[in-house]
């Protein structure tokens, strides 16, 4: 059976090509539209720019009447006139104080009486654990040597658990631990020097109020003579809670 209609002539074959040929140009046609600008020709201003010829003008010269300077001064010529000498001036010699080698070196013989030497003492300072005689604590005199360092350590654990107090601001505050104190017995037997070290300053400073109520002592002697002393000493501050 043959179809009724010719393909080939047939009208919506091409459709989508045509469609979309049109699609492109309406694309185009509303792109050149939007891009398309317009300006109002009233505000549109023209500035005519305007040149005037610069005239140069001639200045004239003129010429002023100026004197002539100054003649230069004259010429002074000095005359010199010799005059002969009338009286006669003696000449200085200077002589040289140096010693020469010929000169003569007087022969001196010092003797050792005649030296004076000046005895300075000095400042030394021996550690407790190796001064030779250590201080005496009031209490510990007429002991042997070592008889005496053990009576001076027990005195001042004595001396430091008499007068220990331990500071209300401290309690109140929590404030606890070993104060680390240092100090010296000088040659006099007197305390110098207190120095501390703890957890607070608090605690610091109730330490050196300690040692410093430590009474005068004998000093201590290193061959023989009074020297300065340091000595260590731990304070522990510590509470138990209720």
């Amino acid at each position: 059976m043959e179809p009724k209609k010719n393909p080939e002539i047939e009208i919506g074959r091409n459709s989508s090509l045509y469609f979309a040929m049109g699609l492109c140009l309406m694309l185009f046609i509303t792109w050149r539209s939007l891009e398309y600008k317009t300006y109002e020709r009233d505000s549109m201003l023209l500035d005519i720019v305007q040149t005037e010829e610069v005239i140069e003008e001639d200045i004239p010269l003129i010429t002023l009447n100026t004197p002539p300077p100054p003649p230069p001064p004259p010429a002074v010529v000095e005359v010199i006139q010799i005059v002969e000498d009338v009286e006669e001036v003696e000449e200085t010699v200077i002589e040289s104080t140096e010693i020469g080698q010929d000169d003569a070196i007087e022969e001196r013989i010092v003797d050792v009486s005649d030296v004076e030497v000046e005895e300075v003492e000095e400042d030394v300072e021996v550690a407790f654990a190796v001064i030779e005689d250590v201080p005496i604590f009031p209490g510990c005199e007429g002991l042997s040597k070592s008889k005496s360092k053990e009576c001076f350590q027990n005195k001042m654990k004595e001396h430091v658990k008499n007068n220990f107090n331990y500071p209300q601001t401290a309690l109140e505050m929590g404030i606890q631990g070993r104060v680390s104190v240092i100090f010296s017995i000088d040659n006099k037997g007197y305390i110098t020097g207190i120095r501390s070290r703890g957890p607070d300053k608090i605690l610091e400073k109730e330490a050196e109020r300690i040692i410093g109520k430590l009474p005068r002592m004998q000093p201590g002697k290193q061959r023989g003579r009074p020297v300065k002393v340091s000595y260590a000493v731990p304070i522990f501050f510590k509470f138990q809670a209720d």
